[in-house]
């Protein structure tokens, strides 16, 4: 189980704040915050060493420190980090420690929506905050929401529907879908499923392998076999990753489209260009989007060495937006600070007018992103054309489709 700390004293906090952020908002009426514990102790559960570190791993932790620095003046901050090993049972118990014993306020990050699921109930019985940007199941914001969680990246359902419409629109309409056993993995093959029949295509088959699966031949051929056009991958990095190359070895990419439903950018630099061009991809952010974006990722790449990917980018405005409302009402408590966190709009590069709507999404624009050809990028981590900006109101799920037992009907 792998830990790391993170400190800011209120001076150090202040002396950041004033180079990065000084517009930041002050404590509510100048006065010194009342604090559990005399700190916020902020947790970033994460995958440090597997499958996933790179898409989430140590750059959420150095996101969730730079949020820190930049918005924690006058308060004292504390950034703390684990492995979780993609166990939810380790997930939960050292969330449990963090509750418990080290006093920690709010989790950031939650790679995997197994351990998010584990952890959000531990959570609300604590009374606990949580800043999901790495749990993508559309049912955190459905049947499973919880008051005191939000989920501000991603979700299964606004990939799914951006995803499906691109490809459908593009010539894929026999659709064969490789699921990992997970419950983000159900989630994203059943929201897109859904959407790939609303817009006139068909799905031929569903292969469903377990997680961290080192051959895909039979499922590729499987996929092949059932006549699909559209070979698409519900999982996470390392198996997207693998099930990419494996599909470019075996043929499959010349005779079928296949597209990574929940890819990031780190999985297209680690494929490369040469496999992963022409996939489309649907994000909430990419690093070379706008100068406000592109000034955060060179922040960002002078601690973590590589851009940032969606997930990090998320965990940094999540934490951000956590701290302006401890701030601005001068108190940790989680039923105030949620309320606070609802009421002001989210503008930062990550969502220029995000809110967090009653069923705990965070609602904002997606972008329809397509993997560039070989040759077209002008450095390492230029791998993207931005197609389309998809509205935030137009890509989630409509409030009143919702499930979630928040939302009043």
């Amino acid at each position: 189980m792998l830990y790391s700390r993170f400190k800011l004293s209120a001076a150090t906090c202040l002396a950041l704040a004033v180079l990065a952020a000084p517009a930041a908002a002050q404590s509510a009426g100048g006065a010194a915050p009342n604090l559990s514990g005399g700190k916020v102790k902020i947790g970033v559960l994460t995958d440090i060493a597997g499958p996933t570190a790179m898409a989430n791993g140590k750059g959420s932790v150095i996101a969730a420190e730079m949020a820190a620095q930049d918005f924690g003046a006058g308060l004292n901050v504390e950034v703390i980090s684990a492995d979780h090993q993609g166990k939810p049972d380790t997930g939960s118990q050292i969330a449990a420690r963090w509750f418990d014993v080290e006093g920690v306020d709010a989790v950031a990050d939650m790679q995997g929506s197994p351990i998010g699921f584990a952890v959000q109930n531990l959570a609300a019985q604590k009374s606990r905050i949580m800043l999901l940007s790495g749990s993508t199941s559309s049912d955190f914001n459905g049947k499973a929401c919880s008051p005191l969680t939000v989920q501000w990246t991603v979700d299964t359902y606004n990939l799914a529907k951006g995803a499906a419409k691109a490809v459908i629109e593009a010539g894929g309409t026999k659709w064969y879908f490789l699921t990992v056993d997970q419950a983000y993995g159900h989630a994203l093959s059943r929201d897109t499923s859904e959407q790939v029949k609303l817009n006139g295509g068909q799905v031929v088959g569903n292969s469903v392998f377990p997680p961290n699966t080192s051959d895909f031949a039979s499922f590729l051929l499987t996929a092949s076999n059932a006549g699909a056009n559209v070979i698409a991958i519900a999982a996470s990095s390392g198996d997207t990753v693998t099930a990419l190359k494996q599909a470019d070895e075996f043929g499959l990419s010349a005779k079928a489209k296949v597209v990574p439903l929940q890819s990031v950018l780190t999985d297209v630099y680690a494929v490369g260009l040469k496999i992963a061009h022409d996939a489309y991809e649907v994000s909430p952010f990419y690093w070379d989007r706008t100068p406000e974006t592109r000034a955060w990722a060179e922040r960002f790449f002078a601690r973590a060495k590589a851009m940032p990917t969606s997930f990090q980018a998320g965990t940094y405005s999540s934490v951000a937006h956590y701290l302006k409302a401890v701030k601005a009402i001068g108190t940790d408590e989680p039923q105030a600070v949620m309320k606070q966190m609802e009421k002001e709009r989210v503008h930062d590069f990550f969502a220029s007018d995000g809110y967090i709507r009653a069923d705990r999404k965070m609602i904002h624009d997606m972008y329809l992103l397509r993997v560039k050809k070989p040759g077209e990028p002008k450095g390492l981590w230029d791998l993207y054309d931005v197609l389309q900006t998809l509205p935030g109101e137009d890509v989630n799920r409509p409030l009143a489709e919702s499930q979630c037992p928040l939302v009043k009907k």
